[in-house]
């Protein structure tokens, strides 16, 4: 079975072409303009890159820094057919070592797939890469949304050129997502491909105090686009570096 986004990154913004890419990014570029943040960012887990081509369209200079070498590939064409520009560099995010940066943000559940073992260093790095004063902004699906939404169901999307199935079972400390994708191929005929996920449950108050022992002060936690925490599958954390 292949690893993560292998075969995915293919699909990926089309598949999530229902989850409102353009008001969250309008939630970054006014939260982050809010919070006094300078032009140069960094987005850890950029995937196939739209907040990073959405900020850098608003001026900002952008690096995208991801594990899969295949999203990256497609952020690179993506963004070069809308003629933006943006560093894009394969790296982890619990050894992050890219220079300074004003601000990072990883949406959408990037630090999910870091394990509690590593959160620690992630958050460390993530410190480490901000100057003074420099914005930490991530999310983290809710240990609720993992433990009751997502946990041991199925989840399906059926379309002309790809089917996704994904069939999830829930441990302790993690939920373990078994992908499989069915591909239109130009003669008709579908590829299949197989992937698997892992994403940890990282309770808020853990989170809270490794993000303080790194030197991040937590400025708010909130829900997706400022939703109340408890009610949100997606809780954002929004820091600033001491």
């Amino acid at each position: 079975m292949a690893q993560a986004y292998e075969y995915l990154s293919q699909c990926y913004e089309r598949l999530n072409d229902d989850c409102g890419y353009e008001q969250w990014s309008q939630y970054f570029l006014s939260g982050l303009k809010a919070l006094g943040a300078g032009r140069r960012g960094l987005e850890v887990g950029c995937g196939s890159g739209y907040f990073s081509r959405a900020l850098a369209a608003h001026g900002y200079e952008m690096t995208g820094a991801d594990l899969s070498a295949p999203m990256l590939s497609e952020a690179v064409r993506r963004t070069r057919e809308v003629g933006l520009h943006v560093d894009y560099v394969q790296a982890d995010a619990a050894r992050l070592s890219l220079g300074k940066f004003d601000f990072i943000i990883s949406p959408n559940d990037c630090y999910n797939y870091i394990s509690p073992e590593r959160l620690s260093a992630a958050f460390r790095r993530a410190a480490a890469s901000l100057v003074k004063g420099g914005i930490f902004w991530f999310d983290l699906s809710s240990p609720r949304k993992l433990r009751e939404k997502i946990a041991d169901n199925v989840f399906a999307d059926d379309r002309d050129e790809v089917t996704y199935l994904v069939f999830n079972k829930l441990f302790p400390d993690r939920v373990e997502m078994d992908v499989t994708l069915f591909v239109r191929r130009e003669d008709g005929a579908f590829d299949r491909f197989d992937e698997r996920h892992v994403q940890y449950i990282h309770e808020t108050d853990d989170v809270c105090g490794l993000l303080g022992a790194a030197g991040l002060e937590v400025i708010r936690v909130e829900g997706h686009l400022g939703e109340a925490p408890q009610e949100s599958d997606r809780v954002n954390y929004i820091c600033r570096k001491q």
